[in-house]
């Protein structure tokens, strides 16, 4: 199994799935391997986290914690009570919330999820689904302080492999109701994708990922032109054609700390930005507004 990862002290997420226990037991197998061999061994920490969206949700924190004990790892886990009705969106949030706080507190590196290659390609069916830019179609890719060793990998790889080695996992009987978008996509767009296409999609992937950083690179030094840190010229901005000064808008409010912009809210400032009486200031949030100016148009920090 190609799993590539740099030695380290990391926080896996293991949600007691078949994709997360084959990762875990794959990166342990791994360690045994390197220690054995005399080589540097990475430091786990293995995290769950119970959404209370289902009434047996404890039995997948029990094989967790039962795995995580065999493997003589340290085992964390914390239990939401989102309830049945629960978003995606949601659920998600709180997971990392905890993901992210344990990362913090161990002084860890990185999360390592076990998302694999069918959940790239369904991340990027559902984004385009959801209308969302360029971005969302390259959303699921690993970071610094997020790693995702398997996503060259199919699911059904990672399916084969824990039949192989005798592996006990937890089928989330959420995973089948169709009333998520994701499981929609997941349980019938993606079954009727063969191999050949996932691979083809897969590919078209990985060249818009190096566009996009291309795109976002040339973004980060137009900005940096600009004559005041926090601002910007107002004229120039004006002149851009609209599809391309969304994509200002949206890297100039990303690099001052403002990473959730959704669509309607980008619209609304660019349009904003180019016909705003001046003087007008937009509420971005509770700490941060942008004021239009004659020739400006700035960040600033709301005073509390």
């Amino acid at each position: 199994m190609n799993i590539q990862l740099e030695t380290g002290s990391y926080v896996i997420a293991v949600s007691g799935g078949v994709d997360s226990v084959a990762l875990l037991h794959i990166l342990h197998a791994k360690n045994l391997a390197a220690a054995v061999l005399g080589k540097p061994t990475s430091k786990f920490i293995v995290a769950h986290y119970d959404h209370g969206i289902r009434s047996d949700s404890a039995l997948d924190r029990k094989l967790v914690q039962t795995m995580a004990e065999a493997y003589g790892l340290q085992f964390v886990y914390d239990e939401g009570k989102l309830g049945a009705s629960a978003s995606e969106a949601t659920a998600r949030s709180a997971r990392y919330k905890f993901l992210n706080s344990v990362m913090k507190a161990s002084k860890s590196q990185a999360i390592i999820t076990a998302h694999h290659q069918d959940d790239l390609i369904e991340t990027a069916i559902l984004n385009l689904l959801r209308g969302t830019g360029r971005k969302g179609l390259t959303s699921l890719s690993s970071r610094i302080s997020l790693r995702r060793p398997a996503l060259n990998i199919p699911k059904q790889a990672l399916i084969d492999y824990a039949l192989d080695q005798g592996l006990t996992w937890n089928e989330d009987s959420t995973n089948s109701d169709s009333k998520y978008l994701r499981n929609y996509v997941r349980n019938y767009i993606l079954p009727k994708i063969d191999i050949e296409s996932k691979q083809k999609l897969k590919e078209i992937i990985a060249k818009l990922q190096v566009q996009n950083r291309e795109l976002d690179q040339a973004l980060v030094n137009a900005l940096h032109m600009q004559s005041e840190s926090g601002k910007i010229d107002r004229a120039w901005f004006n002149q851009l054609p609209h599809n391309v000064a969304k994509e200002v808008m949206a890297t100039w409010l990303r690099s001052h700390g403002r990473t959730k912009i959704n669509r309607p809210g980008l619209e609304k400032l660019v349009v904003a930005a180019k016909v705003a009486n001046a003087g007008k200031v937009f509420e971005l949030s509770k700490d941060q507004t942008m004021k239009v100016g004659t020739k400006y148009l700035a960040l600033s920090s709301n005073e509390r």
